[in-house]
């Protein structure tokens, strides 16, 4: 007679042999450079801030949806914006509505994004 834990292991192993893992999204997250401006350039950089909710995006006070908000920071670009400051001061944003976000702010080239607290 087999003893259950054999059963149990073979069990254990047929599962882990037969599924796939998937990797739904990627998204790069770099820290923060010390001394990679210098002061003058710092001034010069405006940053947009966007402020997430669980129910809504403000880019600069104005309401987006997500579909609209590579090109609201586009259109905002022109005034030669290189940072994005992330703010979720929310305790009902989930963290995957955080990665939702910034899988689409990765979609813009030559943005640096910080994510706030």
């Amino acid at each position: 007679m087999t003893s259950l834990i054999d059963v149990i292991f073979l069990l254990l192993l047929f599962f882990m042999l037969s599924s796939t893992f998937t990797q739904f999204s990627e998204i790069q997250l770099f820290g923060a450079q010390a001394g990679s401006k210098s002061r003058k350039n710092q001034s010069e950089d405006v940053p947009i801030f966007l402020q997430l909710t669980q129910d809504a995006l403000r880019l600069n006070g104005q309401e987006f949806n997500l579909s609209r908000l590579p090109a609201g920071i586009t259109s905002l670009r022109g005034l030669d914006v290189q940072t994005v400051l992330v703010s979720a001061t929310s305790d009902t944003v989930t963290a995957q509505r955080l990665v939702d976000t910034l899988v689409v702010l990765a979609t813009l080239t030559d943005l640096n994004v910080i994510v706030l607290e």
